[in-house]
């Protein structure tokens, strides 16, 4: 994305515009009119403004020129209720789990590969799982969401409720964003829940682990592949990722007691030690003294099994479902091997 200067250069433009709290509305000929249905009518948006200010030294002048102009988003308050998340494992994998998800994948990859192996060198994260992030957010960045960032936070942090608190808090942290790299505020697009750029970083998740990979001054997650790429693997490495170790394994059961182990958090706390005597277990791999975490998925006419440990906690840190970090595993996987697959063919 272009970067610009910040809030399209007003600057050197002061409107104060006083709301009476409880006012729907307030006009004044020489400031001009706050619409009755303007969020910046509103005193609780009032109240945030004044707060941002105190905190962060904005000039109010400009925060009310912004803020004038922010439209409520109905479609974000439709969509954020209906995540895919909410979706049975069956009906959720084959979402991201395609064929075309998978060779485009592999193109990904190959284009990005220099960038990918530097990220991997600096980060400890393998191509696959950036990749596979990437493919699952954004669709290798063709679908980063054409929601504008201000209305979908505003529109989330006064009109959502159940999560209104967070959105505030994005909503200061996207304020404080547009500041610190001159993106323009009312230009930024991005998911129905304020999500940006390839990688779909959320403003805060932005300003604590995106990172200039291609040195060019500018943290730009839109248009920089680097960018990008280096900042996925940047958060992972924040979170814990732990190079070369496994990520989930699928099991079988038996018996009724692994149904305890069931629902006791994204968070390996299990002894692994404990699967065989609650009839768990794994198709492959040695867990002896490793903390497990354990899954169960829906399938169409039955259940599927899965024992996950920190790698795959830490994908949940991306996105705090089980169903979402199961489906970058497999898709990560499925690259991998069709990218393995073509390479020796091109050698045959």
């Amino acid at each position: 994305m272009n970067t610009k200067h910040f809030f399209l250069g007003v600057l050197n433009v002061i409107i104060l515009l006083p709301i009476a709290l409880g006012c729907a509305a307030t006009a004044d000929p020489k400031r001009g009119v706050i619409q009755r249905d303007s969020y910046l009518a509103r005193p609780e948006v009032q109240r945030f403004l004044e707060d941002v200010v105190k905190r962060h030294s904005f000039d109010r002048g400009e925060l009310n020129t912004l803020f004038k102009n922010v439209e409520r988003q109905s479609k974000v308050l439709k969509a954020i209720r209906r995540p895919a998340e909410a979706k049975p494992w069956y009906e959720y994998r084959k979402i991201f789990i395609t064929s075309d998800r998978i060779m485009q994948g592999v193109e990904y990859w190959n284009e990005n590969e220099a960038i990918l192996e530097r990220a991997q060198a600096a980060f400890g994260v393998a191509p696959e799982i950036v990749v596979a992030i990437i493919g699952v957010e954004t669709f290798y960045g063709r679908r980063t969401g054409n929601f504008p960032v201000l209305d979908t936070l505003t529109t989330l942090g006064f009109d959502y409720p159940p999560r209104s608190r967070f959105f505030r808090r994005e909503l200061e942290q996207f304020l404080l964003l547009v500041r610190e790299e001159s993106i323009d505020a009312s230009d930024a697009k991005g998911s129905y829940a304020g999500a940006m750029g390839k990688g779909q970083f959320i403003p805060s998740s932005y300003r604590a682990y995106a990172v200039d990979f291609d040195k060019d001054g500018v943290r730009d997650l839109w248009d920089s592949n680097e960018d990008a790429i280096g900042s996925v693997a940047n958060y992972f490495k924040r979170h814990g990722w732990e190079p070369d170790a496994p990520v989930a394994v699928e099991a079988v059961v038996s018996g009724d007691n692994y149904q305890k182990l069931i629902g006791k958090g994204m968070k390996p706390s299990i002894e692994a030690s404990t699967l065989v005597s609650n009839g768990i277990k794994p198709t492959s791999g040695k867990l002896d003294g490793t903390e497990i975490a354990f899954f169960e998925f829906e399938l169409r006419n039955a259940k599927q099994y899965w024992v996950g440990f920190n790698n795959f906690y830490v994908i949940t840190r991306y996105n705090r479902s089980p169903l979402y970090a199961m489906a970058v595993y497999q898709l990560s996987q499925k690259i991998k091997q069709s990218r393995a697959q073509k390479s020796d063919h091109s050698r045959s």
